[in-house]
């Protein structure tokens, strides 16, 4: 029996790549991952896979006459041009929460290291500072302990967040498109008064078109001169400009960054900051996290060619 064909726009893990081979022809990765660079033989693939940040327009789409399916190896599904994946027919799936679990402990990873400086001092440490000057300037951070987590995005990552953050005896609040009473946590009904109630801002909302900038100057000038704000969600949910502004300017004490707006490109005013941890975009990406991801695309993509009901199909 004839193997079906899969496009890989990026390049997979080995294993990855080993296990898709086992049950499928795959042609990829793709430089580019657009129309233009797409190699003859693509045109026979039935199923794309991809991540949710790259872009998948309807030219892409279009240049593959056969494609069914768009399959986000990760979370994300904001680069799938949805509506036209939906005019023509073209299905959707990502990986539901199988992540969450390790996006939210490297999230509370990030605020222990805004809120108690460990980056900071690992630096003070290794430029030799200790001994010439105490540890004045790396002490004195606040505990998390009575401190006010606002979440902004209460999703399969964001609730574990919340109760990650409780277990450190945080108060937990949130803002998302509706209440969840079941949760127990404080509601906000706007982004700005989640930021005025919070000690630390927590971003683990899904990037679309109406979450882009949502994090703005006059939400961060809420969060104030005591503020830390964590983003694991994806780098266009904050303004970048304004971060950087409000940093600078100590309008907020603090930031921990996974997601950028350009990556790989990291601004150069964020890489001379002090009062902010950068790490490049690796939440989801432990051993753990990476096998799951990899389970649910197999299960996904062996479901769709036997007709059956997708695990984590995304409804268009």
């Amino acid at each position: 029996m004839t193997k079906p064909t899969i496009l890989m726009i990026p390049r997979l893990a080995d294993d990855a790549i080993a296990s898709l081979k086992q049950s499928y022809t795959v042609i990829g990765p793709v430089d580019g991952g657009d129309a233009a660079s797409l190699p003859a033989e693509a045109r026979e693939a039935r199923a794309l896979v991809t991540y949710g940040g790259l872009r998948t327009d309807d030219a892409l789409m279009a240049a593959l006459p056969k494609l069914e399916l768009v399959a986000c190896y990760g979370t994300g599904v904001e680069g799938v041009d949805a509506a036209a994946a939906k005019a023509r027919g073209i299905r959707l799936c990502n990986a539901a929460d199988a992540n969450a679990r390790s996006v939210a402990e490297f999230a509370v990873g990030l605020m222990l290291c805004s809120m108690r400086g460990i980056g900071r001092g690992d630096r003070f440490v290794r430029e030799g500072l200790w001994n010439r000057r105490g540890v004045e300037p790396v002490a004195n951070t606040p505990d998390l302990a009575g401190r006010k987590i606002g979440i902004y995005g209460l999703g399969a990552i964001g609730s574990r967040i919340a109760s990650r953050a409780a277990a450190f005896e945080m108060e937990v609040g949130y803002h998302s498109r509706s209440p969840k009473p079941e949760l127990g946590y404080r509601f906000h009904d706007s982004l700005l008064g989640l930021a005025e109630w919070a000690d630390v801002l927590m971003v683990a909302v899904r990037a679309s078109a109406e979450t882009r900038n949502a994090v703005n100057e006059a939400v961060l000038d809420a969060l104030g001169p005591e503020g830390h704000v964590v983003n694991i969600s994806r780098g266009l949910v904050i303004d970048e400009d304004a971060l950087c502004d409000a940093l600078e300017q100590k309008r907020i004490a603090g930031a921990a960054l996974d997601v950028f707006a350009a990556e790989p490109h990291v601004p150069e005013r964020l890489r001379k900051l002090d009062n902010v941890v950068l790490t490049p975009h690796i939440a989801a990406s432990s051993q753990d996290a990476k096998k799951a991801q990899l389970r649910t695309l197999l299960g996904n993509l062996e479901a769709f060619f036997a007709g059956r009901a997708m695990p984590s199909a995304v409804a268009l």
